[in-house]
């Protein structure tokens, strides 16, 4: 819950501090994308000037000034953080994007429909602003695998910090998983995703145990089951970590559209575990939350800016 707290702080900080500026916009003209060209090159990654273009129009509705020179350093980071989230194989679910697009529509006090037409009346577009936030969301994730990898603690840091709490070794839920995909092919998703996800829902209902999760799929079309072993409550995949906290054992968590297709999680067995590995996993979640608002992103990103290769033409 820390971890997924902080990532969404990362995702949402630089975006909606402040209102959108709801007038004195102008659409960018058709012309504009006919005439362009590439701008700069991150690690092979092209940016041209119309996505220059529109860019400065979205900072200007956000009120960030800068203008081209603003737009184009935004873009670069962004190209490098796209590159990570690829490198990590971090994938943000459409749903979560969309949920984020309609609460920053509401807290602007527009529907949707006048948000996204805010949006292209500045020159730039629902879509494009759902792939800003889509990059945001990865990019809280890079930063919070990134803490974990590199800040893991030594074996003496956690007798020290047990010490500190009295001796005691913290205690985590470990969650025995099983995860069932109802593939649905990318070419087919609009006119297949509905009919899947009924299905995935009736598999929940139907739902007994995880041994008998093979059988019920034997008697389905394109149904894949993969046992997923034992994962410790600080592990649990953000997507996923508040649905497997809330379900009880030997049931199913409420499916999920993703990129395979309609997915969910059985939690098959649980049990209270608490070893040397679990401390450090709950201390380093304790880590996380006190970082409160420091900003490890700023240093991460800066490494990585170090290693890219950027050309500007």
């Amino acid at each position: 819950m820390i971890a997924r707290s902080f990532a969404t702080r990362l995702a949402v900080c630089s975006l909606l501090a402040s209102p959108l500026a709801l007038a004195g916009v102008a659409s960018l003209s058709s012309a504009s994308l006919a005439a362009s060209e590439i701008k700069v090159v991150v690690n092979k990654q092209a940016i041209t000037s119309y996505q220059i273009q529109q860019r400065a129009a979205f900072l200007k509705l956000r009120r960030t000034p800068g203008g081209n020179q603003a737009a184009t350093d935004e873009l670069i980071d962004e190209a490098i953080k796209r590159q990570e989230i690829a490198r990590r194989r971090i994938s943000i679910p459409d749903a979560a994007v969309d949920e984020a697009f309609a609460r920053f529509a509401k807290d602007n006090k527009l529907t949707e429909a006048q948000l996204t037409q805010v949006l292209s009346q500045a020159g730039f577009s629902a879509q494009g602003f759902k792939d800003y936030i889509r990059v945001q969301m990865g990019w809280g994730q890079a930063v919070i695998a990134n803490v974990r990898q590199t800040e893991r603690l030594s074996e003496q840091d956690v007798v020290q910090r047990m010490l500190q709490d009295g001796g005691a070794k913290p205690k985590v839920t470990e969650y025995t998983l099983q995860q069932v995909i109802f593939v649905v092919p990318n070419d087919k998703r609009s006119a297949q995703l509905d009919r899947r996800m009924t299905e995935a829902n009736n598999l929940r209902q139907r739902f007994t145990s995880c041994q008998a999760t093979y059988d019920t799929a034997r008697g389905l079309r394109d149904v894949t089951v993969r046992d997923l072993g034992r994962v410790a409550e600080p592990e649990l995949p953000p997507r996923w970590k508040d649905d497997i906290m809330n379900t009880t054992r030997g049931r199913a968590t409420k499916p999920q559209a993703t990129e395979r297709g309609v997915e969910l999680i059985a939690i098959c067995d649980t049990r209270t575990v608490s070893d040397d590995q679990v401390a450090a996993m709950v201390f380093q979640e304790k880590d996380l939350a006190a970082m409160g608002k420091k900003e490890p992103d700023k240093d991460f990103l800066a490494k990585l800016k170090e290693k890219a290769t950027i050309v500007r033409r």
